[in-house]
């Protein structure tokens, strides 16, 4: 069965994020071919979750990714960091075997 996690930063950004929104399930994850190597991640909060979706929940917060996907982010832990005045999700991903040189996108 996949799997994915979420740490404790990433389920505070969540949390606020759909506390200011007002509503919604949760972060949605999804990967789309795209860049130099293959692959990039896709964001957005969803409102709904549809049949082909799983969900997974940590810290009281979800993740939802399509079936699609999930065999590309499964064992992924998904965080949330702060480098110098920036601050981003980060997909801790053990399917990635390159990334590109610019950091936009991977390959499995």
């Amino acid at each position: 069965m996949a799997r994915i996690s979420i740490s404790e930063a990433a389920a505070h950004q969540i949390r606020h994020v759909l506390e200011e929104r007002g509503s919604g399930e949760g972060l949605r994850v999804a990967v789309k071919p795209s860049g130099c190597s293959g692959y990039s991640y896709v964001l957005d909060f969803a409102d709904s979750v549809e049949a082909d979706d799983q969900v997974f929940e940590d810290h009281g917060v979800r993740v939802i990714v399509d079936n699609d996907a999930l065999s590309v982010l499964d064992g992924t832990e998904v965080d949330y960091v702060s480098e110098g005045l920036n601050r981003f999700f980060r997909f801790n991903n053990p399917n990635v075997r390159d990334e590109c040189g610019c950091g936009e996108s991977f390959s499995v």
